[in-house]
């Protein structure tokens, strides 16, 4: 198992609003979580592209990550994702390059097949071609983005004539890129084919072949080793659902009935997506039981992130899938909880204070004498002026 030194954390943020909800109010609570988030030190938060259902408000992750990234100083800030099929691929590298350069090179540019068939239908793409059209669509844009030579391509569904994007990435040598893995091998595929990040679910939910996270870091191994590329553990992300509280009972009555209405109200209901046949008060202890989501206290998540470096082998990167479960105050708190009692477990950075606290815990006779040696020294020295005089 390769486990990186420091590894990252994020989150992936769809966002899920319940239907019904103030969205004007609800992109300024996902504005606010990005924000808390840079306060606490995340690496980075990925921002989702969808256009239908109802759930899902935010259409333009570009938007919202140029005015999250006036309100943050140092989190990354990358697109979860921007469905390719869905818009020009020169438009895509253009749009990403001048992001780019307007937050310094906190920019990563997230990329997919589009995750919602409502939106596909609305836009008259076949379900079929997606995946494909995608692959098509992040080769134009990495040579747009990394080739100064003008590109002549022409494809089924757009076209370039000698295009070269005038600004050339803020970052060296280019914006970084990652694609989502979801429900078939396609995204692990497409990132081995060009050298990119992946961004995977803990448990992948394909309906047509089970693949387990190892055997998904194989074929993106093997794929970028055909193509001549490279793609590296400490860059691969696991996205995961997670709620923390200070105790294991707390964090699961916290998101009870807004985890129920998350899993059937939209999944089920809204999206036709399987759920658990289980009793709406008990989807929670279910998915948690699946290792679909980790609830509980910091040492559930430390065990839980353990776990899952476990079953795939090692990863970089812990991304937590937001949800809107919870009120404001708990939802807040559990990102707290993983900032000060977790995060600092896979990140080194505890090693000299615990090295430090042990130095001192073995030699606490020999201080406590010396300690005591400073105090009557002082006592002394006092006295005698005092008698002195």
């Amino acid at each position: 198992m390769s486990v990186p030194y420091k590894m990252k954390f994020g989150v992936f943020m769809a966002p899920f609003h319940r239907v019904g909800e103030n969205p004007t109010l609800a992109l300024e609570r996902d504005l606010e979580l990005i924000q808390w988030l840079d306060t606490l030190g995340f690496d980075e938060a990925y921002i989702g592209e969808h256009h239908s259902a109802g759930w899902e408000t935010i259409a333009s992750p570009e938007v919202f990550m140029a005015t999250a990234a006036e309100r943050t100083r140092s989190i990354r800030l990358g697109s979860g994702v921007v469905s390719l099929p869905y818009h020009h691929p020169y438009m895509v590298a253009n749009r990403f390059v001048q992001l780019d350069h307007l937050t310094r090179g906190r920019v990563i540019l997230g990329v997919g097949p589009g995750a919602l068939a409502s939106d596909a239908l609305m836009l008259g793409i076949k379900p079929e071609n997606q995946r494909a059209m995608m692959d098509e669509s992040l080769g134009i844009i990495m040579r747009l983005m990394t080739e100064t030579d003008p590109i002549s391509y022409k494809s089924d569904w757009f076209e370039l004539n000698e295009a070269v994007i005038q600004l050339r990435p803020y970052q060296y040598p280019t914006v970084p890129v990652a694609v989502a893995s979801v429900e078939s091998p396609a995204g692990v595929t497409t990132a081995g084919k060009h050298g990119a990040a992946v961004l995977s679910l803990s448990v992948p939910r394909d309906t047509i072949r089970r693949t387990s996270l190892m055997e998904l870091w194989e074929i993106a191994e093997e794929t970028a080793a055909e193509h001549g590329k490279e793609v590296r553990r400490e860059d691969w992300g696991i996205v995961m659902g997670m709620h923390l509280a200070d105790s294991k009972k707390q964090a699961f009555e916290d998101i009870r009935e807004g985890s129920a209405r998350v899993v059937t109200e939209y999944f089920g209901r809204t999206l036709g997506n399987p759920v658990p046949d289980v009793p709406r008060e008990q989807i929670v202890d279910f998915m948690v039981d699946n290792n679909q989501w980790i609830v509980g206290t910091p040492d559930d998540a430390i065990a839980g992130i353990e776990r899952l470096q476990e079953i795939s082998g090692g990863f970089g990167k812990f991304m937590i899938r937001v949800e809107d479960w919870a009120p404001r105050d708990k939802l807040h708190r559990s990102y707290e909880l993983l900032a000060r009692y977790v995060m600092p477990r896979f990140q080194g950075s505890l090693i000299g204070i615990e090295t430090s606290n042990q130095w001192a815990a073995e030699r606490i006779e020999v201080l406590q004498a010396n300690r005591f040696a400073g105090l009557k020294a002082a006592t002394d020295t006092y006295d005698a002026a005092r008698a002195r005089n």
